[in-house]
């Protein structure tokens, strides 16, 4: 390891299998996908292959006076050395930040001959990087009930008229499983879980209690989709956050190619089908993190996305929205470059140096992402300004020649 790193990385404990005061039956855990805090720090793990959830309790004493700005450079690759794999052989799945410590936590995806591993994987604020120790932490599990079973995959599709390419035909060798959990939301005592069911009306939301119970509501929600012009029950909600809006809380949630919808948590309900209102829709791409976070006294949502810039919604917009379906457009398919795209309160666009593949709120007002930077391809680790959630280093602008001086008498 280059002795230049400015940072310590530490091995707390390999991953291992333990048994818990709080669970009957030892830490099976398979996959640790998509992560979500209560305030107090219990992690929720989301294992996709054993159609579960888990809830480890990890309680801490206090944060740090100050979050600062910073970056760590190749962060998959200083993960991959930690994990004894080659940077190829891991997968980073999803990041949360714990509300007390305002560590940051990432789950991922060991790749190897033998069974792909999950781990977990702390980044503190000094910039420690270790394997978190999940067995040594009391844990509840909650099993999903009408779990996908592991035969089914995706079909295959060319792009229209055009037979598939190698990597599309790969596409087809994934199994719907792997989008059972896609998002986690605590909101006073409960977990929304976002994801597929084992039902021919597959998009689903999960309602659970946590403490577990070993209950769970499961609604069935279908929504109308802009761009595509047809009503979608298949395709689940990729990213959501609990808003007030309309006198009542709310899920605002995204889904693939992007619309965004509101469902009010009194809807959902178990063995029920809804419809949720459609709001907005921002064209083909497919969301990926939904962060609230305050600015100049108003709750803002970042939305990230694979194919687009980020985008910042304010709540208030939010508000008294008109919800749409087939009776307020044309008929047929909608392209990006259809006047009527983008459709709705869609908030303004934020500049973004590379894309963000995974990001979190840190304190109140610093935003995590895991960025991939557009020159060198390395992945990175930047904590920056919710203001300004960007690293500088890739810009060349008049304020950073050697001569500049701002003169604020100078109009023109």
């Amino acid at each position: 390891m280059s002795k230049q790193n400015k940072f310590a990385i530490t091995l707390s404990a390999a991953l291992l299998i333990g048994t818990s005061a709080l669970a009957d039956t030892s830490l099976d855990i398979k996959f640790a996908g998509a992560l979500e805090f209560t305030e107090d720090g219990t992690l929720f793990v989301g294992d996709n292959y054993n159609g579960a959830i888990y809830a480890f309790e990890m309680p801490a004493t206090g944060g740090p006076e100050q979050i600062m700005p910073s970056s760590i450079a190749n962060i998959d690759a200083k993960i991959a050395e930690l994990l004894g794999v080659g940077i190829h052989a891991i997968e980073l799945n999803d990041m949360a930040s714990h509300p007390i410590t305002q560590d940051l936590y990432i789950s991922v995806t060991r790749i190897g001959s033998s069974a792909s591993r999950p781990a977990i994987i702390q980044v503190t604020q000094d910039q420690q990087i270790s394997l978190v120790d999940l067995a040594s932490f009391d844990f509840q599990k909650q099993d999903l009930m009408e779990f996908p079973e592991g035969e089914t995959t995706f079909g295959v599709r060319g792009m229209g008229p055009m037979p598939p390419l190698t990597r599309d035909i790969a596409k087809g060798e994934i199994p719907l499983r792997t989008l059972a959990i896609m998002d986690m939301e605590y909101y006073e005592g409960e977990l929304f879980v976002a994801g597929v069911a084992h039902d021919n009306f597959l998009s689903s939301l999960r309602r659970m209690s946590y403490p577990f119970d070993g209950s769970q509501g499961i609604t069935n929600v279908e929504m109308y989709h802009v761009t595509h012009d047809q009503y979608e029950s298949r395709a689940p909600i990729r990213a959501m956050s609990v808003q007030e809006i309309d006198g009542k809380p709310q899920l605002v949630a995204a889904y693939t190619c992007s619309p965004i919808v509101l469902v009010p948590l009194e809807d959902i309900q178990d063995g029920a089908k809804i419809a949720a209102n459609t709001i907005m829709d921002y064209g083909n791409g497919q969301p990926l993190d939904m962060i609230p976070f305050q600015m100049q006294g108003q709750t803002m949502l970042l939305v990230t996305n694979d194919s687009r810039s980020p985008q910042v919604i304010p709540i208030a917009g939010l508000q008294d929205a008109k919800v749409v379906d087939h009776n307020d457009f044309e008929r047929g398919g909608k392209l990006d470059l259809h006047p009527v795209m983008p459709y709705g309160p869609v908030g303004e666009a934020v500049m973004f140096d590379g894309m963000s593949m995974h990001m979190t709120q840190v304190g109140e007002g610093m935003l995590a992402s895991i960025t991939r930077d557009l020159y060198t391809g390395s992945l990175n680790l930047d904590t920056n300004p919710t203001w300004f959630p960007n690293r500088i280093h890739n810009m060349k602008a008049e304020f950073d020649f050697p001569d500049y001086a701002p003169d604020p008498t100078r109009t023109q």
